[in-house]
This record gives structure tokens, C-alpha cells and sequence, in this order.
């Protein structure tokens, strides 16, 4: 947004940063929010929670001045968090509520700020390899360390974040010899290539991922169902578990916990409509069925399944990771009792809108288009969507 567009305020704003705002979330404190952006762009990803209130007042209706009506449709309450895409106008709009009498603060750098945070939680497995689990609030994407005896191997690692991989395995004390991914994903640009560079660690990717035509300038090696990955003492075994997409592979670490991707959530089933489309839907729940059934329920009852996302009706640990023994889930997820028709039914009918810019990001992660880093951001921004109910 220009200058002109949006004047300097002539009422100061503070500003609060995004690490801040979730700190507040996660203590339980109530948040009041004014999101000023497009209602689209409201609908369809917005910050939320349960002591989150929150309305939609686009800033463009402020450009004439504040109304009673405008007024009317601000949230009742005189600390007020006003938040936009980049932070520009939310700054413009809080300015104007302030000269009304609210104490608003604007959210340094919008939504693109919220984007850019990035939480952990260590997981200390029984075996004595240790997981760190990465989350993206404002997506619900999941990504992994495990780490052993001075060695790492990073599992569904985000671009936007390469540094943050980097940094942490340098204060860990580990080395990063291995980097892969469970999938091609849908819902965000994948960071395998340029954490493998970075890190001069190997690329590893599922063999039948592979098989979709990537185009990648890079080297890489394929894993394929059985195969292992040695990180120190630890072992990751990986394994096939199609239907999310035709590739989706899983990797059990040292038979306490397993990385599902996509396939499994900790409160819900993969969505197969991503790769085929809704014509090949169908085909891909039964195998999805069939994947589930013979594959990961298999797993020992107290197995930790560890997906690749969160929803907004996940709840995590005490200790803030999104992780859950598999007969839990199985007891939670009403869907896994289903005979296959049944399944296949139930998932084809309970499907949220598909991820934004979604072939996009799937090209891109396929090395088929290129985005630089911004770009990359720009794509992933928003919900993701991958889980067929919640």
C-alpha cells in the first residue's frame, strides 16, 4: 500500500508482535480482533480460537472516515488488535479507532507476520532418540527433527524456515545428514532442496513420489516401503501408505512413533481428492481404506502417530505437540470403524474447499515452475485444508 493511500497516523499506534499475540492465545488471555481485510480473504483464513472474538470490517469503508455505522460494526471492547495482510492498513484503521476513543494496536506485519511463526516441542521417545516437533499456527503444518548420537534427519521441512532447521541443529549439537518428505505437498512449498544444500545433507524422497514427473536440479536418492534410514542409533523405517496421493509414504522411528503425513491426523483422515481430482477421488479413499486398515492400525496401540498437520479441533499435549497414541486415535476417529463403502462415503462427502494456489504449490514442489523465496511465502499463505473432517 502507498504512503498516499495510507497517511502517516496522526494518533500513535503501538504495535504487537506475532510471538506475543500467541503467547496471549496460549495462556488463555481473551483477544478482541479487527480484521480489515477483504471478507474473502476473512472467510477463508482468519486467526481464531477459542478465547478468540473477532469481526471483518474491510479497510477500504475507512477511507471516508469513521461512521457510527462503521462504529457499529467494530467489536465492543477498548483494547482491540487490529490486523490486515501486511500490517499496513490495520495500522491506518487503528490509528483512526484510537482518535474514537479505543486503545487498538495494530499486529506487526499482518498475516504474513502470523505466517512466520514457528513453535517446538522436544518428544524424548523410549528408544532414547529424541523428536522435535515444528508448528505453524497459522496453518496447522507440522514438520520434524529426529535426532540421535550427533546426527539429524528433518522430515516435511518448510522453505520459509530453511535458517530456522539450520540454526536449531547447530544449538542441538547434531549434524543434519539427512532431509525428506512424506508427499508432495499441497498446502505449503516444501524446503527439501534447499536444506539438503544447506545442510550438505542427503535428499530423500518416496520412490512413488518420484514416479508423478518431478523436475528437480538437484540430486536425490528414493525410499522406498522397508527401507531404513539410520540417524545415530535411531532407525526410520519407511513406510508406503497411499491414498492422500499416490506417493504418500509414513516413517516409523524406532517402533515408538510414526510420521504419517497426511495420511493419518490425530483427529481426522487425509482428504484424496489432491492428486486426481474428484474423478479419481474415489479410487483413492478406498485405497486410503485399505492403507489405514492394513498399515498404520496395525501399529502397536501405544505407537505415537505424528502427522503433518493440525486442525482447528486438534488439541495438543500439555507440552503443546500434536501427538497421540494410535489406539486413541482410533477410538477418537469415528471414521475408522467404518467398513470401506462406508468410509469411502463419508470421506467423499465431508471435504473442505481445496488448499489456495494448491497446483501451484504442487508444481512448484515438483520442480516444475519456479518461485523464489517470496514468492514461495506468498503462495503458501492461508489454511491447509488436507484433512478430509475434522
Amino acid at each position: 500500500m502507498s504512503q498516499m493511500e495510507f497517511p502517516e497516523p496522526e494518533t500513535p499506534v503501538d504495535s504487537t508482535d506475532p510471538e506475543a499475540l500467541k503467547a496471549a492465545l496460549d495462556a488463555g488471555e481473551d483477544v478482541t480482533i479487527l480484521d480489515t481485510r477483504a471478507q474473502s480473504n476473512y472467510e477463508s483464513w482468519a486467526i481464531d480460537g477459542e478465547n478468540v472474538t473477532d469481526a471483518n470490517v474491510p479497510y477500504f469503508e475507512f477511507l471516508e472516515g469513521v461512521t457510527d455505522d462503521l462504529l457499529e460494526r467494530v467489536p465492543d471492547d477498548d483494547d482491540l488488535l487490529v490486523v490486515c495482510a501486511k500490517g499496513e492498513s490495520s495500522e491506518f484503521v487503528a490509528s483512526l479507532l484510537n482518535e474514537e476513543g479505543y486503545d487498538a494496536t495494530n499486529l506487526a506485519e499482518g498475516m504474513e507476520g502470523w505466517a512466520r511463526v514457528y513453535e517446538h516441542t522436544d518428544i524424548d521417545l523410549d528408544s532414547g532418540a529424541s523428536v522435535r516437533q515444528y508448528r505453524r499456527p497459522s496453518s496447522g503444518c507440522l514438520g520434524y527433527v529426529i535426532y540421535d548420537g550427533g546426527e539429524a534427519a528433518v522430515v516435511d521441512p518448510l522453505r520459509a524456515f530453511t535458517d530456522r532447521y539450520v540454526d536449531d541443529a547447530a544449538e542441538l549439537g547434531v549434524e543434519i545428514t539427512a532431509v525428506l518428505d512424506t508427499h508432495v505437498h499441497a498446502d505449503h512449498i516444501s524446503g527439501v532442496r534447499q536444506l539438503a544444500d544447506a545442510a550438505d545433507a542427503d535428499l530423500l524422497l518416496p520412490a512413488h513420489a518420484v514416479e508423478r514427473g518431478l523436475e528437480y536440479d538437484a540430486d536425490y536418492e528414493t525410499v522406498a516401503d522397508g527401507d531404513t534410514i539410520a540417524v545415530g542409533s535411531a532407525t526410520i523405517e519407511a513406510l508406503y501408505t497411499p491414498g492422500h496421493t499416490s506417493g504418500m509414504t509414513s516413517y516409523l522411528v524406532d517402533d515408538d512413533l510414526v510420521l504419517t503425513g497426511d495420511t493419518l491426523f490425530v483427529d481426522s483422515v487425509a482428504r484424496p481428492d489432491l492428486e486426481d481430482g474428484d474423478e479419481g477421488a474415489p479410487d483413492a479413499a478406498a485405497q486410503l481404506y485399505e492403507t489405514l486398515q492394513e498399515r498404520l492400525l496395525t501399529l502397536p496401540d501405544d505407537t505415537l502417530v505424528a502427522a503433518a498437520h493440525f486442525g482447528g479441533c486438534s488439541e495438543p499435549r500439555d507440552d503443546g505437540a500434536y501427538v497421540a497414541p494410535i489406539g486413541d486415535v482410533e477410538d477418537e476417529v469415528s471414521l475408522l470403524a467404518n467398513d470401506r463403502d462406508e468410509f469411502v462415503d463419508e470421506v467423499l462427502a465431508d471435504m473442505p474447499p481445496r488448499p489456495s494456489n494448491y497446483e501451484d504449490i504442487i508444481a512448484t514442489n515438483l520442480g516444475r515452475q519456479s518461485a523464489d523465496d517470496e514468492e514461495a511465502f506468498e503462495l503458501e499463505l492461508g489454511p491447509n485444508n488436507c484433512a478430509a473432517s475434522e
